[in-house]
């Protein structure tokens, strides 16, 4: 059983509260956020220490780290938090459901997979991704790291997915596809192109690239 410490005071890191809680050997001990964002000192009924003196209230050496946040400013705003927590020394857990069908061993940190999940045999996930309930992850394929999926996605077999990318709900990737660094692909929309490009935005059935980068959205 790890000892964890869970970064944010919102609606994921409760759900994050809940997950732990109910299906896995981790024990949560505290959350944390920047001093300036701290609003109450409990939430779920643990206590909300600074993220500025969280190595000083549970040091490195003996809590681990989860980092459970959204999908703000295409990943970027959870992968600085994420390197900002490894700066400190800390190791990340991943929560993988039990109720997904994972047959893989090669999943990174930092992951929050849900229920509902199915990824198949020889799938690589980097770390800090985020799978919410649902999703097709086909055989071979690679996510790498600060990816986000939406749920009901079908990724196909022999897919590369890269960092920051997003996908909407009910989203569709044909097989041996590589999606560029930062590629969002919008809720229904289905991706036949054998490859897309640095951040960009693809919508539609099929789906066409948008003149907006994806670096320019409030998403």
């Amino acid at each position: 059983m790890a000892k964890v410490v869970v970064f944010g005071t919102e609606l994921v890191a409760e759900l994050a509260h809940y997950y732990l809680t109910n299906d896995s050997e981790h024990e949560i001990v505290a959350f944390t956020v920047n001093k300036e964002y701290i609003k109450e000192d409990t939430f779920c009924n643990l206590p909300v220490v600074p993220f500025e003196e969280v190595t000083e209230l549970f040091p490195p050496a003996d809590y681990m780290f989860f980092a459970p946040l959204s999908e703000r400013k295409m990943n970027m705003v959870r992968a600085k938090v994420y390197a900002e927590i490894k700066e400190k020394g800390y190791t990340f857990i991943s929560y993988i459901s039990s109720k997904a069908t994972v047959l893989t061993d090669q999943i990174g940190e930092n992951c929050f997979i849900l229920e509902d999940n199915t990824i198949q045999p020889f799938v690589k996930i980097g770390n800090d991704v985020v799978l919410w309930s649902g999703n097709h992850i086909g055989h071979h394929s690679e996510i790498k790291d600060h990816v986000y999926f939406t749920s009901h996605v079908v990724l196909s077999g022999r897919c590369v997915v890269g960092e920051y990318s997003f996908f909407g709900v009910n989203a569709t990737i044909r097989d041996g596809c590589t999606l560029g660094e930062g590629t969002l692909v919008a809720m229904g929309a289905n991706v036949t192109k054998a490859k897309t490009e640095p951040w960009s935005i693809w919508k539609g059935n099929p789906a066409v690239k948008s003149d907006v980068s994806s670096k320019d959205i409030n998403l």
